[in-house]
């Protein structure tokens, strides 16, 4: 018994750490952007990502596959977490505030429950992990603030890029599970590896990046953002996929709002309200809910 609680914390801590890696990923893209085109952006953030998993991968002497299959899987699963994902939701963020955003891109737990509730199934969905996923959606409403919905309807399309970036989450981490015959690392380094491939190639034509003279602040955020927040929290999510499920690593979506605003108090001196620490509190509760251990993961604890 004793042996069950750390093993859980070690779990939840890294759900947290995914969830300040890519909550400050926007800190980062936004100073990297004003001087990077978006399409460039995202390029040189998997492509950077591909080289530090390759290297990770090579230091743990594991290898890639080598069978057609897992390749078509991982494209599957670049595709959904990274290639279409990243690309609408910046599209959308165009016609789109960041606030609104923030919200409706959260909802990715929402879609884990209801997609596993009525068709996968591959998961044990109980009425409380319903209850958190509602109740830390509602704490990113409040952490955002509830003034952020009133933009609802009014650029339909570009709201819509944001939730289907959410579902196309949420699908990653469903399909995710099906990896049981590759290492995290791995399936990390592959995901990068297809995205790369995909995505260098595109904004060579667009971009034409060779043109642009980046300042040193903007490139060293890109490099953070591509290292960081990209290549080890790929790691740490595909991870925990495989320890907490695809709801539960999902659910670091809600925690990403919180951390967005304790950045803000600590490098720019913001102040947190009653109701945004309201709104954090209830994306916390809404978190353990989801990730409250089922006897299958006991059991795997005590292993």
């Amino acid at each position: 018994m004793k042996q069950k609680q750390p093993v859980l914390f070690i779990e939840l801590g890294f759900l947290c750490l995914l969830a300040l890696l890519w909550g400050s990923s926007y800190l980062f893209a936004k100073v990297a952007v004003t001087e990077i085109p978006p399409l460039t952006l995202v390029a040189v953030r998997v492509g950077g990502a591909a080289i530090l998993l390759v290297i990770v991968i090579a230091l743990k002497q594991e290898r890639l596959p080598r069978d057609g299959r897992s390749w078509r899987m991982l494209f599957v699963q670049s595709v959904l977490s990274s290639i279409a994902a990243w690309t609408i939701l910046a599209w959308g963020q165009q016609y789109v505030d960041s606030a609104l955003a923030s919200v409706l891109n959260s909802t990715s737990p929402i879609f884990v429950f209801f997609i596993t509730l009525l068709f996968t199934r591959h998961e044990t969905i109980t009425g409380l992990k319903l209850f958190g996923a509602t109740l830390g959606l509602l704490g990113v409403v409040f952490i955002v603030g509830v003034d952020a919905l009133n933009g609802l309807g009014k650029e339909v399309l570009g709201q819509v890029c944001a939730v289907g970036g959410a579902f196309l989450y949420g699908c990653a981490a469903i399909y995710g599970k099906r990896f049981t015959h590759l290492s995290s690392s791995v399936i990390a380094t592959g995901t990068m590896l297809w995205a790369t491939f995909v995505l260098v190639p595109v904004s060579l034509i667009v971009d034409r990046p060779w043109t642009l003279t980046p300042s040193v602040q903007a490139m060293g955020a890109l490099a953070v953002l591509s290292i960081f927040c990209t290549g080890v929290a790929l790691l740490i999510y595909f991870r925990l996929i495989k320890t907490l499920g695809s709801l539960g690593v999902a659910s670091q979506a809600y925690l990403r709002a919180g951390f967005g605003v304790m950045l803000g108090v600590i490098f720019l001196g913001e102040e947190i309200s009653f109701i945004v620490a309201i709104g954090i509190l209830a994306a916390v509760v809404g978190v353990a809910a989801i990730n409250m251990p089922t006897k299958s993961l006991w059991q795997k604890s005590r292993r």
